[in-house]
Order: structure tokens, then sequence, then C-alpha cells
């Protein structure tokens, strides 16, 4: 564009001069050697532009003949480093879809086509063909001598750095990453290695500071730089909790001011509180946490926080935090489990059923289970219970690369993640139906069977196990015969008052004309029919005979059956009709 401009101001110049000559003619005389040479201006301008034109192009012209051999010589070096480049791109593409054949095809003209000192490439080339067709110590090679180029340093620390990985060798990958960070700290994959590596081993300060140079180069962003920050400020204050409780609150309390939802850095700055004698800050942050994500741990902190507290201050200290954040799932099941401890099965049981028709889980269910434990001991009850919680989704655990945790860990045992682990259900775990968790706590509770009643045991200690009758009792047509030696007949008063026996209700089952509660209660009949009844009276005597019922499932069988007496010589049989 430059060069169009250039050569129209100089088409514009040259057409001024010459209309600025053809106003103002002239004549220019020469003498030169007794000869005289006249001509008009125009036609003197004409002839020194057209040989200033000549001479131009003569000089082209030699100069093109003279460096005609090496134009020619650099013409065809450029067609062969394209050709190369050209091979060179081909071999990558082939090595990165992994067509082993193209690439060594690729990596072998390349080879005629470009020197090795001139273009680097054709060694990761070399190197990712040797990966693709399986010459692993080849690859190692290639890789070494790019680590040795300060040019390729970095790409073939990487090359060597996956290797080591690969068969498993974490001593030498940690060296090959070490060895990258110092020549290059903005590299992620050989900071992240090193980060890894040093939060395994535990130099927290080392990680932090590695970090900080990553941040200040500005290869992470900062939001991820000062949540990976608070991870390793909250690993290293949980180290020094025991032995420098004040130095643990420090780098908890900068954790949380990176990132304020971290609920193992507000335990851990809590306790530290607590060993300094100072409730009322552990307090305070437990519930500004609270506040901001309710989590079990952080209740379990906040009740017990005072070691000497009954189980009625521990309930209000859970009901406060209820205040804090009401309709919440896990301020029921706190203030639920205090309850619970604190012998108020009421308002526990009150507490578990909201919790449990909020979120179906399996906490809820299990601490009904134990309130009806300590309420009923019915183990019908309890095994309900339990069946619920088995049916019901698991409750969040830390998780993290398919792993469940009992505790926060700040990188993950299997792939060496920071800030890994994640609060959230464990999958993969047996769970019930999906549906909505008010649905099944409400037919949880509305399917919850009955107490079973404590039925009272009978009298004689020693009395024989009753064998069942198999007919019932007519009170018109019964007839008892007995041996001559028996003793007189006695009648055994029953535990609930029997009414008499009318003539117009003979022939019926006397069970059935009770009501249910009646019959539950009334297990020893007397075997002698009413004085009110037609039934005629012997004299003959007969062993007394009582009925016991056995209770099955907190209910009596239809047929009572009997039960002889120990003291009855000789034994006696009864006939029933």
């Amino acid at each position: 564009m430059v060069r169009l401009f250039i050569f129209l101001l100089v088409i514009l110049g040259l057409g001024w001069g010459f209309s600025w000559l053809a106003d103002r003619p002239g004549i220019i005389s020469i003498t030169w050697q007794d000869q005289l040479i006249e001509t008009s201006v125009m036609v003197a301008a004409t002839m020194v532009v057209a040989l200033v034109a000549i001479v131009m192009l003569l000089w082209w012209i030699i100069g093109v003949v003279w460096t005609s051999p090496h134009s020619v010589r650099r013409y065809f070096r450029a067609r062969k480093r394209d050709r190369g480049y050209q091979a060179l791109s081909t071999g990558l593409i082939a090595a990165g879809a992994g067509n082993a054949i193209m690439a060594r095809k690729m990596s072998l003209r390349t080879r005629g086509l470009l020197s090795a000192d001139q273009e680097p490439l054709i060694h990761l080339l070399e190197a990712q063909a040797a990966l693709i067709e399986g010459r692993h110590d080849d690859a190692r090679r290639k890789f070494e001598q790019m680590a040795d180029d300060p040019e390729t340093r970095e790409l073939g620390l990487r090359g060597l750095y996956m290797e080591a990985r690969r068969l498993g060798a974490d001593e030498a990958a940690r060296q090959y990453a070490e060895r990258a960070v110092e020549n290059a700290p903005y590299l992620p994959w050989a900071a992240q290695a090193t980060l890894e590596t040093r939060c395994k081993t535990g130099q927290w300060d080392d990680a932090i500071r590695l970090l900080d140079q990553q941040r200040a180069a500005g290869v992470m962003e900062k939001a991820q730089a000062d949540r990976w920050k608070a991870v390793l400020l909250t690993a290293k204050a949980g180290e020094r909790l025991d032995g420098d409780p004040k130095g643990a609150r420090d780098d908890a309390k900068a954790a949380l001011k990176l990132s304020k939802d971290l609920v193992p850095a507000a335990i851990i700055a809590a306790k530290s509180y607590l060993r300094e004698d100072n409730v009322r800050k552990a307090a305070s942050v437990l519930e500004t946490m609270w506040k901001l994500r309710p989590h079990p741990d952080v209740a379990r902190t906040y009740v017990t926080a005072r070691s000497g507290d009954s189980t009625l201050d521990r309930l209000k200290r859970a009901e406060k935090l209820e205040t804090l954040r009401p309709n919440n799932v896990e301020s029921l099941l706190a203030v639920a489990a205090a309850a619970l401890s604190a012998h108020n099965l009421k308002k526990a049981r009150e507490k578990a059923e909201a919790a449990a028709r909020m979120e179906s889980r399996e906490a809820a269910y299990l601490i009904l289970a134990d309130i009806e434990e300590v309420e009923s001991g019915d183990q019908g009850r309890i095994r309900h219970w339990m069946a619920q919680a088995l049916r019901a989704p698991r409750d969040p655990a830390w998780v993290a690369d398919g792993i469940v945790s009992e505790k926060w860990l700040p990188v993950s045992p299997v792939t060496g993640r920071i800030d890994a682990f994640e609060w959230k259900a464990p999958f993969g775990q047996l769970e019930g139906p999906i549906e909505e968790g008010s649905v099944i706590a409400d037919q949880a509770i509305a399917n919850l069977p009955p107490v079973a009643v404590t039925q009272p045991s009978p009298a004689p200690a020693a009395a024989k196990p009753a064998k069942p009758v198999e007919a019932k009792v007519v009170a018109t047509a019964a007839t008892i015969e007995a041996r001559p030696s028996a003793k007189p007949v006695t009648q055994t008063p029953s535990p609930a008052a029997a009414k008499p026996v009318s003539a117009s209700s003979a022939g019926k089952d006397p069970d059935k004309s009770k009501p249910a509660t009646e019959k539950k209660a009334d297990f020893a009949v007397a075997a002698k029919p009413p004085a009110s009844s037609n039934v005629p009276s012997t004299d003959k005597n007969v062993t007394e005979i009582e009925e016991e019922a056995v209770p099955f499932f907190g209910r009596p069988p239809d047929d009572p059956g009997v039960k002889e007496r120990k003291d009855a010589e000789p034994p006696t049989r009864l006939r029933l009709y």
C-alpha cells in the first residue's frame, strides 16, 4: 500500500513538471567540441527521464544476472523446506490420530528434507511415532535428547514425566516435575504435580509458596488459587492443632478469609479457641459457618463445646442452631439427637419425623429406631424403622474419586488431587425407590405397627406345657368323665371377670362374642361351665384343669388350649363334645 502511494506521487510529480514546462517554452543550446546542439526544454526533459529509466532497467538486469545462482539455490532450498514442513505436519497429525505407519513414514521423509538442528519438532515426531509403535525405550531416549536442548527442554521433561507416571515411578516423576518447575514455574502440569507431591509428603509451607508463585505468574485463576490456598492452610492447621493451638487458629482463620464456606477450617478454628477456653469466640465461628453451610460436624462441635454441660444444656444449644437455620434437615436432626440424649422422647420423635418428611434420609430413621428402643423396646417397631433406613437414600459423606472417608482430607489418596473431597451422598450404594421424602415419611409413619402388649406369664412355675384342644367348648353338650379316684372338681378364677353364659348363647364360641381387647386380656378360662347353664352336674371327682393361651406376635390364638396341674393324681382324661 505504501509503495502504491509512492508510485502515485511520482507519477503526479512527473505530470505536474511536464505541464509546468509546457506552459513555459524555451530553447536549450549546448556547444560541445565546436558543435552547437539546440533543442526545446520539453524534449530535453523527456530525454533525461528516458535516460534515467534506461539506466534503472539496465541495473536491474545486471543485478538479476549477478545474483541468479544464489536465487536459484534459495528457491530450491525453500521448496525443500516447504515439503519438509508439510511432511512434518502430516506426521504429527498421523501421530495424534494413532496412525503409526503414516507417522513413521512422514518421520523418515521429514528427516530427509529437514535437519533436526534446524527443526526440533522432528524429535517430537519420532518420539510420538515410537510411543505409538510401543518402542518406549526409543521414545525415552528422544525425550532425554529434547530435555538437554534448551529450546525443547520443557517438552522433553513433560514426555519423561508422562513415561515415569506410566511406569509407576513416582519418585522419578516427582524429580522431572520439580526440574521443570525450577526452569519454568509457570507450567501448569509441573506446578500441579509438584503441589500434589508436596501435599502428599506434608510439605505445606513449600506447597503454599509454589502456589503463590503460580498465582503471581498468572497461570492460575484467582478464585481457584484462593480456594487451594485455603485448603492447604486448613491442612497445615489440622497438623498444628495438638502442638500449637494458637498457630492452628491463625492458619484456620486465614483459610476462612479466603474461603468462607470451608467447614473443616471453621471446626479447627473453633477447637483451637476451645483449647484456649474461649467458648464465646468458638461459638461465634461455628454459628457463622452454620448460617452459611449447615453441617453435622459443625452441629456436633457446637453442641459438645463445653464438656461439663448437661444433656439439657446441649439440647438448648441444639435448639439455638435450629433458630439460626429453621426448616433445615441438619437442624432438625441435631435437635432430635440432643433431645434423645436428654430423654425428651416426645421432642426427639417430632423433630426426627419432621426431618424425615422434609428429606428422606438414613439418619432420620435411625434416630427414630433409637427412640423406639428407649421408649417401648418393641422389636417390631424398631425393625420397621431400620427397614426404612435401609431403603432411604444414604447420608452425605466426604467423597472423592469413588471412596468415602470418615473425615475431610486435603488431597485425594487415589489421584492426589487437591480439594477433591466433596460433602455429598455416596454413589453406588443400595437405596430404595426414588420418591419425595414427605411421601416416604408419611407412608412409614402410617405403616408403623402398634406397640405389642407384654402378656403376663402363667402363675404356676412348675406347670407343664399346655396341650392344644382340637374342639371348642360347648356349654350345653359338654360332659366330663373322670376316674373314681380323682379329686373333686375345683374352679380356678380367671384373671378377667367372666360373665355367666346364658342358655340362649349355648353353641356359640365364647371367644367370638368378646371384643379384641378382652380376648387379649383373657388368657385363662375355667373348664367347668357356669352354674346358670343347663349342663348336668356330676358327683365324680375330676382333676382341676385350666386353659392357658400361648401368645403369638402379641395376639392370643383362637384355641387357648388346656393345661393340667401337676398335683393331679392320677391323671384325668377330659372329653369335649
